[in-house]
C-alpha cells in the first residue's frame, strides 16, 4: 500500500480495493476543498497531523453533521485496512475477504467516535485500532454461527434482548413486537429438538409442534398482551418467526454502504454529500484544537511514565513472560514450555501483571484528570492499555507513539 503524503491526503482520501487488494487512494473533492480552505488559513498547521485529529474531532463534537466526521473517516483509513488484514488472518475459515472485513469494520466507526477520549491522553489511531479489532473479532466470530444456523438454530440461539433489538431495528413497532416476542417464546418452549444433528442445523418443526405453538400462543396472548389481538393460526405464527430470523441475520450483519457510494436510485450524488457544509468560521476551533493538543502531549507523557514505572516494578519473571507473549507474539502455552511451567501459571501471571498496569493508569487518570471511573472508562482504559502493550513491546525504541 502506498502511503498518502501530506495532510490534505491523508485528510481527503478513501481506500479504493481492486479483486480484494490495494488499488489506488480516491480523492474526494468536498474534503479535499475543505482542507485546502483550513490550511490556507492556518499554514503553520500543515505538518501536524495531531493537531487536525484534535481539530475535527472537537468540531464533530460540537457539530455532528459537519464535514468532521468524513475528515476523520479517510484518516483511520490505514488503519482500519491493516486491523482488517491481520483480524482476516486470522479467521482462516471465514468466507469474508479482506474488503469485507475492511468495510464490516469501518462501518462501526461510530464506536471510535462516542468512545474516544482525549483526555485519557492516548492517541486516536491506537484507540481506533483496538476499537476495530475488537468489533470485527466479534462480528466475525458472530457471523460464523449466524451462516451456518438455520432459522430455528438461531431462533433457539438468540436472546430476547438481540430479538428485541433486531426487530426495532428493522422498523416494527412495540405491539407487533410483544407479539413476535411472545410467538418466539411459545416457540422456544415448545420446540425442543432430540436429533442428534447439533444445535446449528435444527430443522423446521412438524406440524404437530406448530400447533402445539399456535395453542399456547392463544391462550397466553390473554394476558401477555394489551391489547392481546386475534387469534393466530399455525401458519402465521412460522411466517412471524421467519420473519424474526430474517431481522436477526440483518441486525447481526447488517449490509453495508460506502460513504462515497451514490444513493439509490440516483446517478450522481453520494452518502457524503449529505454530511453537512462546511463552517467558515473556525478561528476559535482552530484555538481550542491548538490547545488540546498541547494538553494531550502532557498527558501522553505523563501516561508512558506511569505505565513504564508499572513495568518497572513487574518481577523478572514477568518482565519476560509480557516481553514473550506482547514482543514476540508467543502463545501461553509456547511460553509456558519456554520458562518450563504449566500453562496456567502463565495466564496467571499475565493477568495479574496487566491488572497491575490497570490500576496504576486507572489511578493516574483519576487523579490527575479527575475522571470519575464508570464501568465504561474503565472498559476504554482497558482497551487502549492492550493496545498500548503491544506497540510498547514490538517497538521498544519508543513507550507509545506520540501521534493519534
Amino acid at each position: 500500500m502506498r502511503p498518502r503524503q501530506g495532510i490534505i491526503e491523508i485528510f481527503s482520501t478513501f481506500l479504493q480495493f481492486d479483486a480484494d487488494r490495494f488499488h489506488a487512494w480516491v480523492s474526494d473533492p468536498h474534503l479535499r476543498r475543505s482542507m485546502q480552505a483550513r490550511l490556507a488559513q492556518s499554514p503553520q498547521m500543515e505538518a501536524a497531523e495531531n493537531y487536525w485529529v484534535l481539530y475535527w474531532y472537537k468540531l464533530w463534537q460540537a457539530q455532528p453533521d459537519s464535514l468532521a466526521k468524513a475528515h476523520l473517516t479517510a484518516y483511520l483509513q490505514e488503519v482500519c485496512y491493516w486491523t482488517a488484514h491481520k483480524t482476516s488472518a486470522s479467521f482462516t475459515a471465514s468466507q469474508y475477504t479482506l474488503s469485507d472485513c475492511f468495510q464490516m469494520a469501518i462501518a462501526r466507526f461510530d464506536k471510535v467516535l462516542k468512545g474516544f477520549n482525549p483526555q485519557l491522553g492516548y492517541g486516536f489511531k491506537n484507540y481506533a485500532s483496538a476499537i476495530f479489532s475488537s468489533v470485527l473479532k466479534d462480528l466475525l466470530r458472530q457471523q460464523q454461527e449466524v451462516d451456518i444456523s438455520t432459522n430455528w438454530s438461531l431462533l433457539r440461539r438468540l436472546s430476547q434482548k438481540r430479538l428485541v433489538e433486531s426487530l426495532q431495528n428493522a422498523g416494527l413497532g412495540a405491539e407487533v413486537i410483544s407479539r413476535y416476542v411472545l410467538a418466539w417464546n411459545c416457540f422456544k418452549t415448545l420446540y425442543v429438538p432430540t436429533h442428534p444433528t447439533g444445535t446449528r442445523q435444527l430443522p423446521k418443526p412438524e406440524s404437530e409442534t406448530w400447533e402445539a405453538i399456535a395453542k399456547l400462543y392463544n391462550q397466553e396472548r390473554i394476558t401477555q398482551l394489551h391489547p392481546s389481538g386475534a387469534e393466530c393460526s399455525p401458519q402465521t405464527l412460522e411466517k412471524w418467526l421467519t420473519a424474526c430470523a430474517k431481522a436477526a441475520r440483518s441486525y447481526l450483519y447488517p449490509s453495508l454502504v460506502s460513504i462515497d457510494a451514490p444513493k439509490p436510485g440516483q446517478e450522481s450524488g453520494a452518502f457524503l454529500d449529505d454530511l453537512g457544509s462546511f463552517e467558515q468560521d473556525n478561528y476559535l476551533n482552530e484555538m481550542i484544537a491548538a490547545e488540546e493538543q498541547k494538553k494531550q502531549q502532557s498527558r501522553q507523557t505523563q501516561m508512558r511514565a506511569v505505565l513504564a514505572e508499572a513495568i518497572a516494578k513487574l518481577d523478572s519473571q514477568a518482565q519476560t513472560i509480557m516481553q514473550m507473549y506482547y514482543g514476540q507474539g508467543l502463545t501461553q502455552q509456547q511460553i509456558a514450555k519456554e520458562i518450563d511451567t504449566k500453562q496456567y501459571t502463565v495466564s496467571r501471571r499475565l493477568t495479574r501483571a496487566r491488572e497491575n498496569m490497570l490500576l496504576a493508569l486507572a489511578k493516574w487518570s483519576q487523579e490527575t484528570l479527575h475522571i470519575t471511573l464508570t464501568s465504561e472508562v474503565l472498559n476504554n482504559i482497558n482497551t487502549v492499555l492492550e493496545e498500548w502493550l503491544q506497540v510498547h513491546y514490538r517497538r521498544p525504541s519508543s513507550l507509545m507513539e506520540s501521534t493519534s
